[in-house]
């Protein structure tokens, strides 16, 4: 076996023509755009089948140096919080509330569906968390945090494996599915992006829409200097937070940290020119967003899940039929019912699926072509990057217990 590891720089640059590549392809099969399908989803799944094909044909494991996609995840949320305003959170408290509810209702119910299928199919108990949402909501972070201790309490030496193959597997149906369920209920209720919004993460990819400011380099410059002075103040702070006795990841402290600044320094300093909801920081957070998910696409190790058998696709294929079920019969209906709503299932289908990164990338190609929708790329990030992952370890604690 012959092992090729790029560096760094060269991760980063592929992963910039990986994009090219799928935005190429969508550009030319008219039904990847009709159905929203992320150009970094399209470019990273193909490369992912193409290091596939060279470590089962050539014998070659292809590995990626992945630092640069932590930071640009860090990028990525502190946008999301600099765009958060005080009239917004509160405007959007009751959908915030009904939505995590929603999110907890489900974390339950997949991890049921879960127990149901470890019993159906005779499989180890030890695995019944990460059949739910562990891995699914949780993603890869939550199986490599809890694989050790599952794997000594119930004996089960592979639960790492399958854990990482159901979060990998979410991961693509969760970025495959969430563009279509959108699609689905904007033509089917006829809905319309609010009149007067502006995008808050992507540029609108039809040139009719007018823009409110231009970029420059000096707008980009700007942007970039708020961005890296909110992620120094989150690493600041990431002792005083350990302190509390809360575990949050990084990028969870950026975005508050992005909440904070956006809703003081405007008020204290009004002279100051500040980038919420400006195109440059929407062209910034969407090119942190589509390479970090190019990278992580084009990183996944195919080969590690093709032994795994046709239980783990049968549980799978359950879950998402509950998962498309639930978002269009329960969180669609009760999130409104209008074009918010439906921006918000396509991003609900990344939290029960796949991760927020994902979510955020859903939502971000559903509103390149159909108008902005700033309350959606407020609401969920706060359920699924911060409130939702409290309660999922809770539930995993007491599933393990």
């Amino acid at each position: 076996m012959t092992s090729i590891a790029f560096s760094g720089l060269l991760t980063f640059t592929i992963a910039i023509v990986v994009f090219f590549v799928g935005s190429g392809i969508n550009q030319a099969v008219p039904a990847l755009r009709s159905w929203n399908i992320p150009e970094a989803v399209t470019g990273g799944l193909l490369a992912a089948v193409a290091t596939l094909i060279a470590y089962r044909v050539f014998d070659t494991e292809i590995a990626f140096a992945l630092g640069a996609r932590d930071m640009l995840l860090l990028y990525f949320f502190t946008g999301i919080g600099l765009n958060a305003r005080l009239d917004d959170l509160l405007t959007g408290g009751k959908p915030l509330l009904i939505l995590l509810a929603l999110t907890v209702a489900f974390l339950v119910i997949q991890n049921l569906v879960a127990i149901g299928a470890v019993a159906a199919l005779s499989l180890p108990e030890g695995l019944t968390v990460f059949l739910g949402s562990a891995s699914l909501i949780g993603g890869h972070g939550t199986t490599i945090a809890w694989a050790p201790l599952i794997s000594q309490r119930f004996g089960v030496a592979n639960v790492m494996e399958v854990g990482i193959a159901v979060a990998t597997l979410g991961l693509v149906l969760a970025s495959l599915a969430g563009g279509p369920i959108a699609r689905h209920l904007i033509t089917r209720y006829r809905l319309k992006s609010p009149p007067g919004e502006e995008a808050v993460v992507g540029l609108p990819a039809s040139a009719d829409r007018k823009a409110s400011d231009d970029i420059s380099h000096v707008s980009l410059l700007r942007t970039v200097l708020v961005l890296n002075v909110a992620i120094l103040i989150a690493f600041a702070l990431e002792g005083v937070v350990e302190n509390t006795g809360l575990k949050l990841p990084m990028f969870v402290v950026c975005l508050l940290v992005g909440i904070v600044l956006t809703n003081t320094v405007p008020r204290l300093f009004p002279r100051l020119l500040w980038p919420t909801r400006t195109r440059a920081l929407a062209l910034v957070s969407d090119l942190a967003l589509n390479v970090f998910l190019a990278m992580s696409l084009m990183s996944m190790q195919l080969w590690t899940i093709g032994g795994l058998g046709l239980a783990l696709v049968i549980v799978l294929a359950v879950q998402t039929l509950v998962a498309v079920a639930y978002i269009i019969f329960v969180v669609f209906p009760l999130m409104g019912k209008d074009y918010q709503a439906a921006v918000i299932s396509a991003g609900f289908t990344g939290i029960s699926l796949g991760a927020t990164p994902t979510a955020i990338a859903n939502m971000t190609a559903v509103t390149k072509t159909h108008g902005p929708a700033p309350r959606a790329f407020i609401i969920l990030p706060l359920v699924s990057a911060f409130f939702i992952d409290i309660v999922n370890a809770a539930v995993i604690g007491f599933m393990v217990r």
